[in-house]
């Protein structure tokens, strides 16, 4: 009987202990990464343009040292150029795209930069950022193509590379904010595989990249607060008279009307010229000087406000300030790398949206510019809001020369509450409005004294 139990309580066991292997086993080999250890994934933002593709690669830098040897993890900024050469002979290694046809693309790996950041399900974690330019041959689709890449996820079987596409003027994406999804890259664990993923951006056409581009110009000018308050600020006084060196009395509301028109139809001349030489002529111009111009003409439109330096004359100041602002605009075309007919459409549409916005933005303004002229405490109101805006252009000024400072970032946040700067915009014009018809139909109080009754019409000595 010994025997038996012995070799049964052997065969419990054996069996225990095989389950208590296998089921882990079975567990970690069968969950998910993300289930065990939340690990980082790749990520490729694509920009298409005319003729190449931009590529900008995000690469977890631990995953990247087990793929390719290749290790980050301590390297500093000032280190990485000494490890340049390897990581660019690695990816160009394992980046190939190819037309439809099997047709070669040429790739060129520019800048490297390590930062460090974090996704959702991780925590922070250091990256190498790549910039990588791909080029079609000529005469190939750019918007279709087979992407072969396998960069870490060629050794890392766990990795994926998620690729996205960020900027497609002829399919209308040109804010550069957010991203259209793809497609993955991953090792097909069923065969060892990775399998080149197929892009297929469909077709684009200039309208839908000219429609995004309106809607971009009055985003930029509805988001740029000190475009805003450069046009406003010298809107301010339009209504008001000069007399002995100051603002005093009112000009009458045609008059009014005159001036407000013409500084925003000067304004809008300027920065339309500047806008299309800059933009046309693909000028290289520096960023800070024409800020820092900008933050000026801020400044001496809040000066003018509290005491008049060009009475009469401020549509020809809107007008020259105007083209900084126009060059300032054309920034944002030329990060967009567009062909000459992209670029015309472009800035076509580009322009037409800052116009509209502009329009709707002075229309709401100009019923409280003119109601607000009438108040007797206007010139207090006038006062503070010249002195907030001239602090703010003293603010950006110095930021821009080299002094950032806590009160221009939060001039700069005010352009992100969009929505109530148009509601309160059109509350004050509402009720200015109101204000100023309920006035025009008051009774005018009679100044004529009644006449004193005669003895004729006196009824008590009637009859």
């Amino acid at each position: 009987m010994t025997g038996p139990r012995n070799w049964l309580t052997t065969a419990l066991l054996r069996l225990v202990a095989g389950i208590a292997i296998a089921v882990p086993a079975a567990l970690l080999l069968g969950a998910s990464p993300a289930a065990a250890h939340p690990m980082p994934h790749s990520v490729v933002q694509l920009d298409v343009y005319r003729s190449s593709v931009d590529a900008r690669l995000e690469l977890p830098v631990d995953e990247l040292a087990r793929a390719s040897g290749i290790d980050l993890t301590d390297t500093t900024t000032a280190q990485l150029p000494a490890k340049a050469k390897a990581v660019r002979a690695y990816l160009l290694k394992h980046i190939h795209p190819t037309t439809t046809d099997g047709r070669a693309w040429q790739v060129a790996i520019g800048a490297l930069s390590l930062s460090r950041t974090q996704q959702t399900s991780t925590g922070p974690y250091r990256e190498l950022v790549a910039k990588a330019v791909l080029t079609p041959p000529a005469g190939a689709d750019v918007r279709r193509f087979t992407f072969d890449y396998d960069v870490i996820v060629h050794q890392v079987v766990t990795h994926v590379a998620l690729v996205t596409v960020r900027q497609d003027w002829a399919a209308g994406r040109v804010d550069g904010k957010g991203t259209t999804q793809v497609g993955t890259i991953a090792l097909d664990t069923r065969h060892m595989t990775v399998h080149a993923l197929k892009v297929d951006l469909g077709a684009g056409s200039a309208w839908r990249g000219f429609v995004a581009m309106v809607e971009l110009g009055g985003n930029h000018i509805l988001t740029g607060t000190d475009h805003l308050l450069f046009l406003l600020i010298l809107l301010l006084p339009a209504p008001l008279a000069v007399t002995a060196g100051r603002w005093n009395g009112l000009v009458g509301a045609r008059s009014a009307l005159a001036r407000i028109g013409r500084i925003t139809l000067a304004f809008t001349a300027g920065h339309s010229i500047a806008l299309a030489v800059t933009a046309l002529g693909r000028l290289d111009i520096p960023a800070w000087p024409v800020e820092a111009f900008i933050a000026a003409s801020i400044l001496v439109g809040a000066v003018h406000a509290i005491r008049p330096l060009f009475p009469g004359r401020e549509a020809v100041v809107a007008g020259v300030f105007g083209l900084g602002h126009g060059m300032a605009f054309s920034f944002v075309l030329a990060e967009m790398h567009l062909s000459t007919g992209q670029l015309v459409t472009s800035l076509l549409g580009f322009n037409l949206g800052i116009e509209l916005v502009q329009l709707l933005l002075v229309c709401l303004a100009l019923p409280t510019l003119l109601a607000l002229a009438r108040l007797s405490i206007q010139p207090w109101l006038r006062l503070t809001g010249a002195l907030l805006t001239a602090t703010a252009a003293t603010a950006w000024l110095a930021a821009r020369l080299g002094l950032p400072n806590p009160v221009a970032r939060a001039a700069d946040s005010a352009g992100s509450h969009t929505t109530l700067m148009l509601a309160a915009l059109t509350a004050t014009a509402l009720t200015a409005t109101a204000w100023t018809l309920a006035k025009r139909h008051l009774p005018r109080p009679d100044r004529t004294e009644p006449a004193e009754p005669t003895d004729d019409h006196d009824p008590a000595l009637v009859g």
